[in-house]
């Protein structure tokens, strides 16, 4: 499961990829640890077409887990896009490409401390792409902020491959092998992300931070590489 990436990547960059006709992002800076509840950029399809705008990272929890609470604390990875909470933001309106460069995995030692390892595509750490879904949502995310209207998004995840397996066995995030995947972003509004095939790409463990507080206060810096092969998952 991630909570934790990175965006090292600016929209130039991300332009060079992905066709963007919008760019709402501003003055975007490389975002080295974007965590939930913060907002990062997604490129999704607007009214004037495919934009590229800031997010706040966290899509709405389901009515069971708000039972007992003030707060949405909301879900960040999304295991089981069945469920009828998620199949209304299946369809290809509420699909979207996450960018990142690298995404952080806590791995369970012996001892049942964490140890975070960061995984990416390369050495180089390339832009690469979450498969991921977003919707326009009310309700309160803070107690000092009270009800707001805001832009989330999530990604849905599935069962790890090899690679991203040797530090989280239970799941990773769904990963394009081409941004410009038609599947993601179809023409015919009744498709869904149920019916794509399997788009996870191999990642490489990079590395495993020196030192590490808490998953907010670990330490980013990286040691040298434990690499695993880099392709593309079949």
């Amino acid at each position: 499961m991630c909570n934790f990436y990175s965006l090292s990547k600016g929209q130039a960059a991300i332009r060079e990829i992905v066709s963007v006709w919008t760019d709402r992002t501003g003055n975007l800076a490389p975002q080295p640890t974007i965590f939930p509840d913060q907002s990062a950029p997604v490129i999704r399809e607007g009214a004037e077409g495919r934009e590229l705008v800031m997010v706040r990272w966290e899509m709405p929890s389901p009515g069971f887990a708000l039972k007992t609470r003030k707060t949405d604390p909301g879900v960040t990875n999304i295991r089981n896009v069945a469920l009828p909470h998620w199949r209304r933001w299946l369809g290809p309106e509420h699909r979207c490409l996450v960018p990142f460069t690298s995404f952080c995995e806590y791995r369970v030692e012996p001892d049942k401390s964490r140890t975070p390892a960061w995984l990416a595509r390369g050495e180089d750490r390339p832009l690469t792409f979450f498969a991921g879904i977003w919707t326009r949502w009310t309700s309160v995310r803070k107690i000092k902020e009270g009800a707001v209207d805001a832009d989330l998004y999530g990604f849905p995840t599935a069962e790890a491959n090899a690679a991203v397996g040797a530090a989280h066995q239970k799941a990773m995030p769904d990963i394009l092998t081409e941004p410009e995947e038609p599947r993601h972003f179809p023409r015919s509004r009744n498709d869904r992300i149920a019916n794509i095939p399997d788009l996870r790409c191999a990642c490489s463990i990079l590395a495993t931070p020196a030192k590490t507080s808490g998953m907010k206060g670990a330490s980013t810096s990286r040691s040298a590489a434990s690499s695993l092969p880099i392709k593309c998952a079949t």
